[in-house]
């Protein structure tokens, strides 16, 4: 599956995407933003990531940037069924080099409208309280914040983090602006 937007294209991981992926994601700074990335990133977690079977309807994607060097790739994102609920959740991630230059939502956008357009009803997200340029990633695809807060485990912080839950009931919403 590929989904080409203005600027990106998202596509499933390769192999030879280790590299670039543990050094992305492997900053303190991106992965103590995610409640199942260890830090520190290592090569074994990268390979068992890219191992993992590819769902189109549950898909987990690199975000690239076509047309520079090699399409470099600058982040992820997908959705499936969070670990402890039945829901599914959206999760995202941007190197720290690529943060506030819109792409993290215009890859939400994409992929919303994909869940749509694959029959999903709803889709859950959630960011940690002290990341809010995430609730407003979301905010911008659509999603709704529940007014609900919760611990979750930042395997990366090693602890237990507020986290803020976001809901996007996909059914009888329209495609979010971008």
């Amino acid at each position: 599956m590929f989904i080409r937007t203005q600027r990106l294209l998202l596509r499933p991981p390769w192999p030879e995407d280790l590299h670039a992926i543990a050094k992305g994601i492997g900053e303190f700074a991106v992965s103590r933003n995610l409640a199942r990335v260890p830090y520190p990133y290592d090569a074994e977690a990268g390979r068992e990531w890219l191992m993992k079977p590819f769902d189109a309807h549950m898909p987990a994607l690199l975000m690239t940037l076509p047309g520079r060097d090699g399409a470099p790739v600058i982040g992820g994102i997908g959705y499936g069924p969070r670990d402890d609920h039945d829901e599914l959740e959206l999760g995202y991630w941007i190197a720290q080099t690529h943060w506030g230059q819109g792409y993290a939502t215009e890859a939400a956008n994409a992929l919303v409208e994909h869940a749509r357009m694959a029959g999903v009803k709803r889709l859950d997200a959630g960011h940690f309280a002290d990341n809010p340029a995430s609730g407003r990633v979301l905010q911008k695809a659509g999603f709704v914040p529940t007014g609900q807060t919760e611990q979750r485990f930042s395997l990366a912080r090693g602890e237990e983090v507020p986290s803020v839950k976001y809901v996007l009931e996909l059914e009888d919403s329209l495609p979010a602006a971008a």
